[in-house]
């Protein structure tokens, strides 16, 4: 599991994915350490900065971070849990 330091995200954009998606973004570093996750480039929101998303698994419930590398960091940029992506991950990881 990666160390708290390891992630970062802006404040206003945590409350308002809570507000939203009902996500702490505190909570979507558990995503990354499910040994299934799964990392996909993010194509229709990468443009300078290179986005990407990690499916995991929290809570029993399969979580989607979208994410930016920046400074050396991992930066939440927003999380949910998004039935499309959910998919993806039970395919991969062989879920029916």
């Amino acid at each position: 599991m990666r160390k708290k330091s390891d992630f970062e995200w802006n404040q206003e954009k945590d409350r308002v994915n809570q507000e939203k998606y009902g996500v702490p973004f505190a909570l979507t570093q558990l995503a990354f350490a499910d040994p299934n996750r799964i990392m996909l480039e993010d194509l229709s929101h990468s443009g300078v900065e290179k986005r990407f998303y990690c499916v995991g698994k929290v809570a029993e419930e399969i979580l989607t971070v979208r994410f930016t590398y920046r400074n050396k960091k991992i930066r939440i940029i927003g999380a949910g849990y998004w039935r499309k992506v959910k998919r993806i991950y039970e395919k991969e990881n062989k879920i029916h």
